[in-house]
């Protein structure tokens, strides 16, 4: 039976970036709506899905993104402690809302923020249960969704668990850190998003999710630190509000205090599920507890999973590449560098796959040798392992202290570090064509940061780090271009 057709907005957010290629899989033809499609760009599902340029607030850029849709699901929201969010939200949400009952759209499905609009709710909160009222005037049955802290590797919620509890042995604690929650496993949030079409008695619902238990932020704290091996002490003082706390978080973890801030205040209230709504539509869903949820989030990091968040982060041309980006993205501190390379794909790759063992690496190889014993005086693997082949690479195998996690011809190269770090490293290189017959190189380090440790360890060396990184990729570039001539020689030959 052929699904129809569903549109997303919201699809370069944490949320929907992730329920698109879950609706693919499921069937589901998908359209993407987008201010900037060129965001969307490099994403794995960006070639089996219909994108449109469109904004919530202008309407008359939506008409012809709703021509034939019969769901909409609305993951638009700001989080951010401006003065006229609400407004904008609201706005938005009317405005689409309109639009999609002109359109004929048979359902909205909007996921909103769980609480009881019976108390003094935050004005985030507040918003995000306006919003859905404001969906709902459009007429069009609407499916609200209402959650609290979602768990899950690069949701803000759960990455600002996961750096508070990583990076301080010892937690100041105010009053909101003891409000009650329900934290919700992302997988399970979007098996609800998901299903919901199929089920007609969900349309016009607000249905409460959560997980399978009711927790005060402390109790994540710790149970984070559980799940990691770790001893946490939190420290319960009278006063520190949520504008304080969130400049802390600010100071303590690369969340901004602007959204911290909503996130915070969020806690003052009391976050659970509190009718049965979710089990009566949902039967055979059945949310995870909060630590099997953390495993499955930091899986992301300590596993293959997180190759999902490398392929989306790549650049794309030339013209969008800074020649190094220093960022953090799902809890992964990352380190770019981009070069354009007057040689052929296959020229950069074995400039890069011809890396190590006798050979060595190109730029203050003496560097790279001395980390090496300094590795081995530790207990490490150290720098003697060499190589199997001068020139080619098999995934699994050793090249120094380094392991090959994955090889693609012409393509790319990932190394996996196995000398001893306070966390777990990568080193990734790509050789990516361009229209001119030229080649981008990328160059990325990938450090997931194990504690305060880990973390000193990263800034502690950055410098030093800098400088072989940087003259490893104009030594590759050269190379790569050297390769070149002797091939173009070769053949001319």
């Amino acid at each position: 039976m052929e699904r129809p057709l569903v549109m997303v907005t919201g699809a370069t957010g944490y949320v929907g970036g992730r329920l698109v290629p879950r609706l693919l899989d499921e069937g589901y033809p998908v359209r993407v709506l987008a201010r900037d499609p060129s965001r969307l760009l490099g994403r794995s599902w960006s070639d089996r899905v219909e994108v449109v340029e469109g904004d919530a607030l202008k309407e008359e850029t939506l008409s012809a993104a709703m021509e034939g849709v019969s769901t909409v699901y609305y993951l638009i929201h700001s989080m951010s402690s401006s003065a006229d969010f609400q407004r904008r939200d609201l706005e938005a949400a009317r405005r689409l809302g309109r639009v999609a009952a002109a359109a004929g759209v048979r359902r909205i499905i909007y996921l909103g923020g769980l609480g009881d609009p019976a108390t003094a709710l935050s004005a985030h909160l507040r918003s995000r249960q306006e919003t859905g009222a404001a969906l709902r005037e459009s007429g069009v049955p609407v499916t609200e969704f209402r959650a609290a802290t979602i768990v899950g590797s690069g949701s803000v919620s759960f990455e600002m668990i996961r750096y508070l509890t990583e990076r301080l042995p010892v937690m100041i604690c105010p009053r909101w850190v003891f409000a009650r929650d329900q934290p919700i496993a992302i997988r399970d949030v979007l098996s609800y998003l998901i299903d919901a079409p199929g089920v007609p008695e969900s349309a016009g619902q607000i249905v409460e999710i959560g997980g399978s238990q009711v927790l005060t932020y402390a109790e994540m704290l710790k149970g984070y630190a559980r799940v990691r091996g770790m001893q946490r002490f939190l420290l319960p003082v009278p006063v520190l509000t949520p504008r304080l706390s969130a400049y802390w978080v600010h100071l303590v973890t690369p969340i901004p205090s602007s959204i911290a801030y909503p996130l915070i205040d969020g806690l003052r209230s009391e976050t659970v599920v509190r009718d049965d709504s979710a089990s009566r539509l949902f039967p055979y869903i059945r949310p995870i507890d909060y630590e099997t949820a953390v495993r499955l989030a930091l899986e992301r990091l300590e596993t293959g999973h997180v190759e999902t968040a490398w392929s989306g982060a790549l650049a794309t041309s030339q013209g969008d590449v800074l020649p190094v980006t220093l960022t953090h993205e799902e809890g992964i501190i990352l380190e770019r560098r981009h070069l354009k390379v007057d040689a052929s794909p296959e020229a950069v790759f074995r400039s890069f796959t011809g890396l190590g063992g006798t050979r060595g690496w190109l730029y203050a190889n003496w560097l790279w040798v001395l980390r090496g014993e300094l590795d081995r005086l530790v207990g490490g693997v150290g720098f003697r392992r060499g190589r199997r082949h001068p020139d080619e690479v098999h995934p699994g195998e050793a090249l120094d202290f380094w392991r090959v996690e994955a090889v693609e011809p012409n393509r790319l190269l990932r190394l996996r570090a196995e000398m001893r770090v306070p966390g777990r490293a990568w080193l990734q290189f790509e050789s990516e064509p361009q229209a001119d017959g030229s080649t981008l190189l990328h160059q990325t380090a990938y450090f997931v940061p194990k504690g305060l440790s880990g973390l000193a360890y990263w800034y502690i060396l950055y410098p030093i780090h800098s400088m072989i990184f940087s003259g490893l990729i104009l030594k590759l570039a050269r190379r790569a271009e050297s390769i070149g001539r002797s091939c173009g020689a070769a053949s001319g030959d």
